[in-house]
């Protein structure tokens, strides 16, 4: 059985073990593979596992012993699953691993934006506390939660950990989400409303995007989205980039249009560095870490090992195909 992994770093640096999976065959590990190495290291592999890596119809067709295909991650999109199925390949993913972990990535470009830690730690480092004529100083606005609004765009598992964490910080919450019945069972509901997009958008404090990217939601957060926003909102997306429309993000931001925006993804990664929102006004950017905690990774890990051990026992689980 041999299993090949196409771009491994990301998933395991060297901090986690991969005994579990070499367990179950003969691995080739490879820690990132270009565009033009994915044929020559896959050809005559029968389960490939992949976080990055596309593959498309005309690719698949040239791998006619793959049985499998693992993607290391909850989105799919790579994959065309469609031309997966009619070649019997199976593709699974990995669901909900990373639940708490982007929950908590949420609050803390949120927190970043509300207190900015991160300027008032190195203006004390530079010295500026210590030359201070007053017992404290600060150099923005600081802006308290509880009682501010928050707009949950999405209500899938990581949405509402953000409720619940947000709830705990005494927000109110407001949902948008395409089948609102779906969660009239949730012991939340009689603490948060579903309402539409528009609506969300004029009320919210805070909005925070949990959708995932298909062709509904691609540049959901356009120009006529953003205008509803108030000039305070502060707009958080740890989902995927091509929801947000980024040219007209950055410009609402440079014209104070829009208080700040907390981004953990980009609609190219890594991003061209004339991306507008690089050098946006108050707009905080992480580098796709949300889910990458160790712990989280750990679950992942394990998650794809247990998809593989399924698949060979003719039971697979996760199956996105």
């Amino acid at each position: 059985m041999k299993i090949v992994v196409l771009d491994g770093f990301t998933t395991n640096p060297g901090d986690l073990s991969w005994s579990e999976l070499e367990s179950l065959g003969e691995v080739s590990l490879y820690e990132r593979t270009a565009d033009d190495e994915v044929l020559r290291r896959t050809g005559d592999a029968e389960l490939i596992i992949t976080n990055k890596v596309p593959f498309d119809a005309a690719r698949l067709q040239q791998l006619p012993h793959l049985r499998y295909i693992g993607v290391t991650a909850t989105g799919y999109n790579i994959i065309d699953v469609v031309a997966a199925r009619n070649q019997g390949v199976t593709v699974t993913n990995i669901p909900a691993y990373s639940t708490a972990s982007v929950a908590q990535m949420t609050f803390a470009l949120l927190l970043e934006l509300t207190q900015q830690v991160g300027m008032h730690a190195s203006a004390v480092a530079a010295g500026k506390w210590s030359s201070a004529p007053d017992f404290c100083f600060w150099k923005v606005p600081l802006v308290e939660l509880e009682g501010k609004v928050l707009g949950l765009v999405g209500f899938g598992q990581i949405a509402r950990r953000v409720a619940r964490v947000a709830q705990a910080f005494g927000m109110q919450v407001v949902v948008t989400t395409r089948a609102p019945t779906r969660y009239m069972d949730n012991p939340m509901n009689d603490q948060i409303r579903f309402i539409a997009l528009e609506e969300l958008l004029r009320i919210s404090d805070v909005v925070s995007l949990h959708c995932p990217l298909t062709a509904e939601t691609e540049k959901l957060i356009n120009a006529d989205h953003l205008a509803l926003m108030q000039p305070s909102a502060m707009l958080i997306n740890t989902s995927r980039g091509g929801v947000i429309d980024e040219a007209s993000l950055a410009e609402s931001l440079n014209g104070g249009r829009l208080a700040g925006a907390g981004l953990d993804v980009l609609s190219s990664e890594p991003p061209n560095s004339d991306n507008p929102l690089l050098t946006a006004r108050n707009c905080f950017i992480t580098p796709h870490i949300a889910w990458a905690t160790g712990a989280a990774r750990k679950r992942l890990l394990a998650v794809t090992v247990a998809n593989i051990k399924a698949f060979l026992a003719g039971k697979p689980q996760n199956v996105v195909s």
